[in-house]
């Protein structure tokens, strides 16, 4: 992602210098860049297969494969072919990106590309989250490839391991290839572990730091979802936090985050089991991509944070 220059200018700078799933027509170990706008809810550029060199980092790659215009001694991006940050509607926009949907802990220039890894950078309002330390949009990754070139364990905690939620997700990454330990809520804290949390919110939400992050709200999370009247309800909020819709029974999340340096964390949560249920079945590439994290609402997909703007 990118991290900030005085308060704003720091962050913004660092953040834009910083930012594997297999798409259509991806062979494995190809690098793919994906650039979008206004959190991946407009796709400007996708190519599966980049134009790269050897010790590629991900502002060359990108150079390569678009117009690019840096400021600050070339460590900053300050506009992908044409498309600038600055302020749109009174409100800051930058460039931020991913690699295998976790947000970078070095700049662009600095941080080198491994095979299989997905690069996405995305132009978004940051006036509500400056950080979103990891999105769901680039699932099958971090799963299959890794985060910075290493593959790590995978472990799906359940809040009922019996349950058939919990089968299914397992069942999931079976088929993806994703060898993955099972067990119980906090059962078992182990450093440099993908976790996968399954279970109602009501029962998870005070056992996994990531979901006490998401009841802060996105300036703490990056996850523009909330939960209310003790779970039951899932709220989703606009790119500047602000009530969209109430969502009720059966409605499902899925969202990621992370504590520190960490491994991400993923959420496949709901407001109650059948909400659950339909969260386990967004947890798909074609359901996912260039998502920053997705409620299910009467089968119905809602890109998080909501484009539209109703009142609730």
């Amino acid at each position: 992602m990118i991290r900030r220059l005085a308060p704003a200018l720091l962050a913004m700078a660092a953040l834009a210098t910083l930012g594997c799933g297999a798409g259509a027509g991806q062979q494995a170990g190809d690098v793919q860049l994906i650039v979008t706008r206004d959190f991946g809810s407009r796709e400007l550029l996708r190519v599966d297969a980049p134009e790269q060199g050897g010790d590629d980092t991900v502002m060359r790659v990108l150079q390569r494969n678009a117009d690019v215009k840096t400021r600050y001694g070339g460590g900053f991006v300050q506009s992908i072919d044409g498309l600038a940050g600055g302020t749109e509607g009174g409100r800051p926009v930058d460039w931020f990106y991913f690699v295998n949907g976790v947000e970078a802990e070095k700049g662009a220039t600095s941080t080198n590309v491994d095979p299989g890894e997905q690069i996405w950078w995305d132009r978004r309002d940051w006036s509500a989250a400056q950080r979103v330390p990891a999105v769901v949009g680039s699932f099958p990754e971090p799963f299959k490839t890794g985060i910075d070139g290493k593959r790590l364990p995978v472990r799906i905690e359940c809040s009922d391991v019996k349950a058939k939620a919990c089968d299914a997700v397992a069942d999931i990454f079976t088929k993806l290839g994703v060898v993955a330990a099972r067990g119980t809520l906090g059962a078992a804290e182990t450093e440099d572990t993908l976790r996968v949390v399954v279970g109602p919110w009501k029962d998870i939400q005070q056992f996994t730091f990531v979901a006490r992050q998401v009841a802060k709200g996105p300036k703490v999370s990056g996850v523009f979802a909330r939960f209310a009247d003790g779970g039951d309800t899932l709220i989703t909020l606009n790119a500047q936090g602000r009530p969209v819709q109430r969502l009720g029974a059966a409605t499902g999340l899925v969202a990621a985050g992370r504590e520190g340096e960490d491994a991400p964390t993923w959420l496949v949560t709901g407001t109650d089991a059948a909400g659950v249920d339909s969260a386990v079945t967004a947890l798909d590439e074609s359901a996912l991509q260039e998502k920053f994290a997705l409620a299910i609402s009467n089968g119905r997909g809602v890109a998080l944070p909501e484009q539209e703007r109703r009142v609730p």
